[in-house]
Parts: C-alpha cells; structure tokens; sequence
C-alpha cells in the first residue's frame, strides 16, 4: 500500500511528530477541561487542584498500565452525590473548606482500593468470567445510558450565556448563545466528515475555534461578554494547586468506597469501545492487532492508582473518560504519547493562573456545541459494542436486560434531581443502579442457560 493511501490515524504505540503531538494532546485536554471542572464546582473542591490530579492521575495511569491503553482520566459524575453528602453532612458543618475535602478525600482513596482489588479478581478469573457478569447487553447499554444522561447538560450548556449581560440584552443573548452553539456543533461534523489527511484529525480543536471566534465577533458587536478571561483573579502568573491530604472518616468511606463498584461496567464499557475503534484502525492500515479487551482487569488497577494518586492530594474520583474516546474515534488518534503530553500540558495549566483564564475562557455555548455531538458519539459506541458482538435482539434475556439497564438509567437520571433515585428511604444513583440492575438480572436470566460453546457444538452436531 503507498503511503498516499495510507490511513490516517495513531495507533496506540505510535508517536505523531512534536508539533501534531502538541496539538493531538490540546484537543484531549479541551474535550475532558469541562466534565473535571464542572464535579469540582458541585462539589467544592479546588479546581486548580481538581484539574492538577486529572493530570497526574492520567500520567500515573498510563504508566502502571505499562502504555498499553490509550484513556484519560477525569473526575466522575458518579462520584458526586456521595462526595457533596460527605462535604454538606452535618457532622463537619464546622470544618473548614479545607478540613471537609480532606475527609472526602480518604473515602475517595479507600474507592481505589475497590477497583484495584476488582481488577485483580478479573485478571484472575480470566475473559469468560467477564463475558458472564459484563455482557455486551450489559457493557453496550451502559455506554448508551452515559451518553444520553449527559443529554441535559450538553442542550443546557448550548443556551447558556454569561450571568453579566447588559440590561435589557437578555434575550439577544440567548438567541446569539444558539447562534454560537449551532455553529460550532454543525462547523465540528463537517470538520469531522469532510477534512481529509492531516487535518482530519484535528474537528473538535478546529470546531472550538470556529465557534470561540464566532463568539469573540457576536460579544464585539453586540457588546455582550461572551468571553472573558478574568474568572480568577490573583496577583501571581504563577499560582501552584492548593494541596490538602486524606483524613481518616468511616463517614466517607461508606458513603463514597461503594460507588466504584458501580464504575467497574462503565470501565469496562470504555474498554470494549477502545478495543474496537483501535483494531478498526490497525486492519485498515494493515497493523498487528491490540488485545485491549484482555486489559480490562489491568484497566481498572490503573483506575484505581488514579483514584489513589488524586484523592491523596485533593482531587475528587475519577473514571477514564468517554469523551476522551469519542474524540479518539473521531480524529484517529488513540497515541498513548499523546496523553502522556496531555497530562504534563494539564499539570503545567493548573499551575498558571493565566493559562487556567485562557481554558476559562472558551465561552459556554461553545463547550454545549462540542458536548451535543461528543455525548451522542459516547451513545453512538455502545450501540457498536452491541453489534459488534453480534447480540441477538430477538432474544427475550437479551432485550430485558437491555430494556431495565435503559429506563432506570434515562429514567433515573432525568426523573429525580441530580440523578438520585429515592427508593426505600435511600438515594441511589441512577446510572450505578441501572448497570447493578443490568449484571444481577442478567446472572439471573442465565441460570441453567447452556454455555455457548456447547450451543454451537450441538448445532454443527
């Protein structure tokens, strides 16, 4: 094959050159700035720390899973709930800002230990165990549900416009913030579908450029201050995180340890997604394949020594992200040098006060615009893992499972403020519910079911 035909795209052990690596990294760093920060904001922590140990937590990932699996790290939804129960509980309202983190903190460290332990238990009982608890109908529908959950949050970014509007502009504000958000989300697809070569790796970064600079003409015109780079304010250039360290609480670790149990099928959802969108690549451009999907016990070691590494300096929990993905899927980039420069780029931004104002910034239309199309793709992929595994939608287990995964999962999250469902006196999250849901009903469902090895020797029989 000539190189003029050569696919575009990086591998996960393949390195761009420096300047494209510079950039590859920038346009991870822009898809996962607003999900960290906005679980920093809920929550309370400091959100120059909160995007310092997404940085170091992605590093030290990527290192204990020996560069073997391209995925970002950042602060989880999840997680939420149970952190803001621990930072408003009654019992530290007289604690400082400060004091409450660090009770939250040893809760989010202790979460590590959950998935590091689960990884291990799954590196141990090999693929098949897996593929019985963490189905495609399981693993599929959860990537489905965490993307349309996030549904809400990417429309209500689109029509936001800043709280400092002029008087009487309210509505021009709206209609232009719209404006701001369609353009940039219909700029983004057509970069996507349209650019070819070296250039077709880059739609989300030139998306956000089409719309910031939409934004920075519209805000010229009407006066309306799209963008603003003074969200903090400090004397410093130089501002290094607020460090605060673990507190031993029994509180917190029975209120936050237990979420990661609920994160293990949306790890395990990434993964497969990876898994798939990487080996596409690599027999187009005739490469070896990537066993990602046997990493998946690895994977959630590396998961849990994030959750470690950020708690123990002030972060909240994290996951690997889906939009990190869908942004791989998109450019073709899936270069693990690629997040390694990702995460030194956000260490060095959340030591400078002025680089933390530039990602600032970017006005919040714009970020709605990316998020529509970015949280559709993360729907989008668990409806390939579905297909991918070739899952018989015509069987009666297959579609019940699917079906509770789905409508306690949307239902949950849209029904019940902050995605809590009240049920027997007790909050439970909704996405963490539905795939508990999903893994118990499925087990259940297959109960005397014959293996499917078996079921095929006796059909070619």
């Amino acid at each position: 094959m000539s190189s003029k035909n050569q696919p575009i795209g990086y591998l996960p052990d393949e390195c761009p050159p420096f300047m494209e690596l510079i950039l590859f990294a920038l346009q991870q760093i822009v898809v996962m700035f607003p999900a960290t920060v906005l679980v920093a904001l809920i929550t309370g922590f400091h959100v120059s720390t909160t995007i310092f140990a997404s940085g170091l937590a992605t590093f030290s990932f990527i290192l204990i899973t020996g560069k073997k699996i391209p995925l970002y790290y950042g602060s989880s939804f999840s997680y939420i709930a149970a952190i803001a129960s621990i930072m408003g509980a009654e019992a530290f309202s007289g604690y400082s800002l400060n004091e409450k983190i660090s009770v939250a903190q040893f809760g989010i460290v202790m979460s590590g230990f959950v998935s590091i332990f689960a990884g291990m238990v799954i590196k141990k009982s090999g693929r098949a165990t897996v593929d019985k608890v963490l189905p495609p109908t399981v693993t599929g529908s959860i990537a489905i549900i965490i993307g349309l959950s996030l549904a809400s949050n990417a429309m209500t970014n689109a029509a936001a416009y800043p709280s400092l509007v002029p008087t009487g502009k309210e509505g021009l504000a709206g209609s232009l913030a719209w404006i701001i958000a369609l353009i940039t989300l219909i700029s983004t697809i057509l970069y996507s579908v349209y650019l070819k070569g070296k250039l077709s790796q880059l739609p989300i970064l030139f998306g956000l450029f089409t719309g910031y600079i939409v934004a920075a003409v519209l805000g010229g015109i009407t006066g309306i201050p799209f963008i603003n780079f003074n969200t903090i304010t400090s004397e410093g250039i130089i501002n290094l995180p607020i460090f605060t360290f673990p507190k031993p609480s029994w509180a917190a670790v029975a209120a936050i340890m237990p979420i990661a149990i609920a994160t293990i099928p949306e790890s395990t959802a990434h993964i497969y997604q990876l898994h798939i969108y990487v080996n596409d690549l690599a027999k187009k451009k005739g490469s070896k394949k990537y066993a990602i999907d046997d990493k998946l016990g690895l994977n959630l070691i590396g998961d849990g020594i994030g959750d470690i590494v950020s708690g123990f300096i002030g972060g909240p929990a994290g996951t690997n992200y889906g939009e990190n993905i869908s942004a791989m899927a998109l450019s073709k980039i899936f270069s693990v040098p690629v997040l390694i420069a990702a995460s030194i780029i956000t260490m060095i931004i959340a030591c400078f006060t002025p680089l933390i104002n530039a990602v600032y910034s970017i006005p919040t239309a714009v970020i709605g615009g990316l998020s529509i199309y970015l949280f559709g793709i993360i729907a989008a992929q668990g409806i390939t893992i579905i297909m991918d595994k070739k899952v018989d939608m015509f069987n009666s287990k297959n579609l019940a499972v699917i079906a509770v995964i789905l409508i306690i999962g949307l239902g949950g999250s849209f029904g019940f403020d902050g995605g809590m469902i009240p049920m027997f006196g007790i909050e439970f999250p909704a996405i963490a519910s539905a795939a508990v849901s999903g893994i118990v009903l499925n087990l259940l469902l297959s109960i005397g079911e014959k293996p499917e090895a078996l079921i095929e020797k006796q059909i070619a029989e």
